[in-house]
Formats: structure tokens, C-alpha cells, sequence
């Protein structure tokens, strides 16, 4: 690598952390807020959820390209770029007064954090010798994942004193901080040979995802047979398809196909995708619940996931010496059974569950996520080769964001289609001017918007609504937990410890 001498590797730690844990900690600082949002913008639940993933998505398809941009003209560089951009949008996405203008802006937001986040983990490689590595990968894993669980708390504190926009103003004295870390404790390093950009890849794979994802919220509002899902999702799947054909003959793909070929990358990709999917999808389902539903204010529900956040930072941190004791195959699968059993406890919450049923589900999903998220982190990254760290870390990244955004359309659409049914049996009875009234309502109620409902048809509409609302919640969750369960038994099969004889080549 081509690197100026001097290096602060424990300031660059720091920096590198409190950039990472800034991008995930607006992932999940949002979702407080979608019921303010969702009132003060008049938002439907399907450009509700583009709030998140517009976000999410940006960084799932433009990490690769910030990573090698980062190893082309230089990663301290390309990352202060980032910090910069995503600094400047989450200013503009507090000026936002419509929600096209915050959907835009945080797309922009994402743009930033796909150039930080793509290049984290390089410039944490350049700084610290082998020795050293395995830490501080492990701490840099375990704060992006509290910045990823504080979120809530941190929104719903900051909502009770002020509007919805001070989530997004909060980023920018942390920015501003940021900026000043990296350039005093960052130092510069490119690749020198590093491959040249890939275009073409990049707006295969991004508009793909873009489609794929498109397609899926609109089955919020339009049948699945309906021309604009179907069109969609079928082109998704042709500049996917041409993405990998692409991939494989270009001379320098964005996605090198060969580090996929390793069992046990693979697996903490798919891993990673799956647990945050589920996490999304709770923590998205899981506000407007609380908040819709049982009427809790954004305060009370952000602390209501203390529980979550202790046992995940007091396991996290401990993370690397529980992998050395007991492997990060034992330990990734552990921690993604005892998670499972927590989302499937939420997911069986009803309209009448109290707190005293949640938290304890909470607790085991901080207690699985704090074992499993730097594991994973440190067994992709063993079977990398340095000198391919910089897109090895770029794709585990982006298969984090990528399952956060099409994870949350994929669980909106499943909670969505499950409401639909509900309220279509609950109103089939009403006269017929009534029913078509109300079945105009569906995505009021998808949004758990029971007191809106009401206005409209009456207070005998509440029950149904209610019922509905908890029936497409708990078709979400109990996918949550699907996919966890799925994420365990990819760890078992594919994080097996390599054989000396097989390990990965550049």
C-alpha cells in the first residue's frame, strides 16, 4: 500500500468507529420517528418505508464503488468526501417539508455513507499490524452495531424535547467531529494497484436493487399481479442476472466473484443480510406498534429498547475473546438461536400485551446480536487477503445495508398483503358504499392508523382495524424469525473452520 509514514492507529480507531456507528445509528434513529413523520408529512406507509430505505439502499449499491474509489485516489480522501456529503445532507433532510424532498435527501445521505462505510475497515487494516488487527476489527464491529441499537433511544429522546428534524440535525455536530478525527488521526493510503472502476457493474447492480426493491413496496398499494410489481421485479431480475454475467467477463469487476467462492465469506454475507433484515423489519414494525397502537409517546419507546442495548454492549465487547474460546461458527450460531427466540417472541405480541412480554425479547436480541455481529465482522474478514481487504469489507457492508432495505420491503410486503386479508374479511359485511370507503383505508390501517380509520367510518371500525394491524405484525415478525433460523444454519454449515490446504488466494 502506498501510505505517508505517520499513523494514530488508536485516534484513527476512534474515528473510524464514530463514523460507522454514525451510519448504522441513522438506519434505526428514523424509525421513532416514522410516526411524526408520518403525521406531520402525511406520508403512506409505502413512502414511509422509502424513508428507510432510500437510505439503506443507497449504500447497499454504491459501497462497492466508494471502495474503489477509496483504493484508486486515496481512502482518507474519498471517506472525508463521504463524511462531508453525508454531513451536509442530514442538514437538508431536516429541512425537508414534504416527503419526496426527505426521500431524495436521504438517498443523498446514503450516497455519503456509502463512501465512509466502504472504506472503514481498509483505512482500520492500513493502521493496525496483524497482531493487532482481530481487535480492533471486533471493536469497530461492536460499536457500528451499538450505534445501530441506540438509535431508538437516542430518537426518542431527542423527539420528546424537539420536532422529527432533530434526528437528522443531531448528525451534524457528530459530522463536524468526524471530520476533525480523520484529518488529524487518518492517514492517507491508496492501492497501487488498484483495479480500475467498473461503471458499468455499478449501474447494473444499483438500478437492479433499485427495481427490486421498488417492486416490493408497491405491492404495499398495487396487486402482485399488477403491472407496475410485475414489470419491476422482472427487470430487477434481468439487470441482476446481467450484473453477474458482467461481473464474470469484465477484467475488473466491482464484485470479484472469487472471494465469494469462499465458504466461509459467503456465509457471513448471507448472515449478515439475514440478521438485519430481521432487525430492520422489528424495529420498523415494532415503533409503530408501541407508538400507533398502544399510543406510547417517541421517548418512552426509544427507552423501552434499553434492554436490548445493555446485553448488547456487555457481550459485544467480549465478542473476540468468546470467538478465540469457542470459534465464531459456535458463536454466530448461538447468537443468531437466542436472537431468533426473541423476535419470536415479539412476534407473538398482541393487542393486549404488556411490556412486561417484550422486554425479556429484547434482552435476548441484544444478547444474540452483541455474540453474533463481531463475529461474523472477524470471520469474513480471515479468509480475505490484505491486499483485498478494501472489497472484502465493501461487500460485507453492503450485504448488511442490502438486507436492511429489500429486507424491510420484503417484510412490508408481507405484512402488508396480511393486513389486506384481514380487513377485507373484517369489512365484507358493511353495505356496499361503506365497504369500498373503507377499503380505501388499507393503508391507514397497514400503518397501525386505527384513530384515523375511525374518524373516517366510525368507531366500530376500531376493533377490525386494530386486529388487522396486529395480524400483518405479526406476519412480519414471525419472518423476522424465519430468516434468523435460516442465518443459523448457514453459520453452522458454512463457517466450518477452513482446512490449512484451502485457504483463499488473491
Amino acid at each position: 500500500m502506498d501510505a505517508a509514514p505517520a499513523v494514530r492507529p488508536g485516534l484513527t480507531l476512534v474515528a473510524m468507529c464514530v463514523a460507522q456507528g454514525m451510519i448504522l445509528l441513522d438506519v434505526t434513529i428514523v424509525n421513532v420517528a416514522l410516526p411524526a413523520i408520518q403525521r406531520d408529512l402525511d406520508v403512506t406507509p409505502a413512502n414511509l418505508e422509502w424513508v428507510i430505505s432510500a437510505y439503506t439502499l443507497a449504500l447497499a449499491t454504491l459501497i462497492l464503488a466508494g471502495g474503489a474509489l477509496g483504493d484508486r485516489y486515496g481512502r482518507k480522501r474519498v471517506y472525508l468526501v463521504g463524511l462531508v456529503t453525508f454531513t451536509v445532507c442530514s442538514a437538508l433532510c431536516a429541512l425537508a417539508r414534504t416527503d419526496p424532498e426527505l426521500i431524495a435527501f436521504r438517498a443523498l445521505q446514503g450516497v455519503g455513507g456509502a463512501l465512509m462505510s466502504a472504506l472503514t475497515l481498509s483505512i482500520l487494516v492500513d493502521a493496525f499490524p496483524p497482531e493487532r488487527r482481530t481487535g480492533a476489527i471486533g471493536t469497530w464491529a461492536a460499536i457500528a452495531g451499538l450505534g445501530f441499537g441506540i438509535g431508538p433511544i437516542v430518537g426518542g429522546v431527542l423527539l420528546h424535547a424537539f420536532s422529527w428534524s432533530a434526528i437528522f440535525w443531531v448528525n451534524v455536530p457528530i459530522g463536524v467531529a468526524g471530520v476533525v478525527l480523520a484529518v488529524l488521526g487518518v492517514r492517507e493510503s491508496r492501492d497501487p494497484g488498484a483495479r480500475a472502476l467498473d461503471p458499468v457493474g455499478a449501474c447494473l447492480a444499483a438500478a437492479g436493487l433499485f427495481l427490486l426493491t421498488f417492486g416490493l413496496i408497491e405491492t404495499d398499494r398495487a396487486s402482485w399481479t399488477s403491472t407496475r410489481v410485475v414489470t419491476s421485479l422482472a427487470a430487477a431480475v434481468l439487470l441482476l442476472a446481467g450484473f453477474l454475467a458482467w461481473e464474470r467477463r469484465v477484467a475488473a469487476p466491482m464484485v470479484p466473484l472469487r472471494l465469494l467462492r469462499g465458504r466461509r465469506f459467503a456465509a457471513a454475507n448471507v448472515v449478515f443480510a439475514l440478521v438485519y433484515l430481521s432487525l430492520t423489519g422489528m424495529f420498523f414494525y415494532v415503533t409503530l406498534y408501541f407508538q400507533n397502537l398502544k399510543g406510547w409517546s417517541a421517548l418512552r419507546t426509544g427507552l423501552s429498547w434499553i434492554p436490548l442495548n445493555a446485553p448488547f454492549l456487555a457481550v459485544s465487547v467480549n465478542a473476540g475473546r468468546l470467538g478465540a474460546a469457542f470459534g465464531s461458527r459456535a458463536v454466530v450460531t448461538t447468537g443468531t438461536l437466542v436472537a431468533a427466540a426473541g423476535m419470536g417472541g415479539l412476534g407473538s405480541l398482541g393487542i393486549g400485551s404488556s411490556y412486561a412480554a417484550a422486554w425479556p425479547c429484547y434482552a435476548l436480541l441484544g444478547l444474540g446480536y452483541g455474540l453474533l455481529v463481531p463475529a461474523v465482522a472477524s470471520a469474513a474478514m480471515a479468509d480475505v487477503p490484505a491486499a483485498s481487504a478494501g472489497v472484502g469489507s465493501g461487500i460485507l457492508n453492503s450485504a448488511r445495508q442490502l438486507g436492511s432495505s429489500v429486507g424491510l420491503a420484503v417484510l412490508g410486503s408481507l405484512g402488508t398483503s396480511a393486513v389486506s386479508r384481514s380487513w377485507r374479511e373484517a369489512i365484507a359485511a358493511l353495505p356496499h358504499g361503506v365497504q369500498l370507503q373503507a377499503a380505501s383505508l388499507t393503508q391507514l390501517v397497514a400503518g397501525g392508523q386505527s384513530e384515523a380509520v375511525v374518524a373516517a367510518i366510525g368507531p366500530g371500525a376500531e376493533a377490525p382495524a386494530v386486529a388487522a394491524f396486529v395480524s400483518g405484525y405479526r406476519a412480519a415478525l414471525w419472518a423476522a424469525t424465519v430468516a434468523l433460523l435460516t442465518a443459523a444454519l448457514t453459520a453452522w454449515v458454512g463457517l466450518r473452520p477452513a482446512r490449512a490446504t484451502n485457504t483463499m488466494t488473491s
